[in-house]
């Protein structure tokens, strides 16, 4: 695993420097868009809606769409400006029962990692968390989005969920709530609690179930490629090449530009010349 952020935990006037490591990953089956007849890929490019020019990646910013259609565009110094307290801290607010939160609050989970000066802080705070039996919850900032967090211990590591905020979870609006409950006779309620009980595990095991769906899409994958039933994609075409040649040419020489000496070659005159030609394009 890498890490994918640095700060600390603030536990009152204890600061416990820490690594964050997202805890899940997604086992999907990676399937890509392609052309059915010849199997190539299927690209697609960054268009401005008002120009139709195609947009390079450096040059695209946030926006946010009012009402009447008006855009506010949104920089990445903007962004940079706005204040954020917990930017880099994990700021322990409270601690509360876990009962008390609802898994529908829970969103994404990550482990932290003491660094190496902050070993011992950090089994102070998760062997007292452990045995408080109660769970820490903390704001926390990770790519420039605030998000409220609870913090507990799962395999003597310290584990952060992030949890939505409460106007973020929907409120149920559907109409049988609002008409006359059906009445349920006793003895149907005692025969679905026999069901339930008769059902029932003392603790919950993941590792009795299995994706079988995942399991089938990589067998017939595997037997696809194994009855050679693939397809050669072919290379793309002479006019496709000669544009990304294009490019990588004119960035080559802009950068050559940068670095070299006075003495050119002969070789550097003809590149001087097309240059200027294709800017006027390049900038439309």
């Amino acid at each position: 695993m890498r890490a994918m952020w640095k700060g600390s935990v603030s536990f009152g006037l204890v600061t416990i420097p820490i690594q964050l490591y997202a805890a899940t990953e997604n086992k999907n089956v990676s399937l890509r868009q392609v052309h059915e007849a010849d199997g190539g890929r299927i690209q697609y490019k960054r268009v401005c809606t008002i120009d139709g020019e195609e947009v390079p990646y450096a040059e695209i910013a946030k926006g946010y769409e009012l009402e009447d259609g008006e855009m506010v565009v949104i920089t990445d110094e903007d962004l940079a400006e706005l204040p954020l307290s917990t930017s880099k801290l994990i700021d322990v607010l409270e601690f509360v029962p876990l009962e008390s939160i609802d898994p529908i609050q829970f969103d994404k989970t990550y482990y932290l990692e003491p660094q190496k000066t902050a070993t011992k802080p950090y089994v102070l705070l998760r062997d007292a968390l452990h045995k408080s039996g109660h769970v820490a919850v903390a704001k926390v900032a990770i790519r420039q989005r605030e998000s409220l967090a609870i913090l507990r211990v799962v395999s003597d590591v310290l584990v952060m969920t992030t949890i939505l905020w409460p106007d973020e979870v929907r409120t149920p609006d559907f109409g049988f709530l609002r008409e006359e409950a059906p009445q349920v006779r006793a003895q149907e309620l005692t025969m679905a609690g026999s069901l339930i009980d008769s059902m029932s595990e003392p603790v919950f095991e993941p590792d009795k179930y299995t994706d079988t769906y995942r399991e089938a899409l990589e067998a017939m994958i595997e037997a696809k490629a194994q009855g050679g039933s693939t397809k050669k994609t072919a290379k793309p075409g002479a006019k496709a090449e000669v544009v990304d040649l294009m490019s990588a040419l004119q960035a080559s020489v802009s950068e050559a530009k940068k670095t070299r000496k006075p003495a050119a070659t002969t070789r550097k005159k003809p590149a001087e010349k097309k240059a200027p030609a294709r800017r006027p394009s390049k900038s439309a």
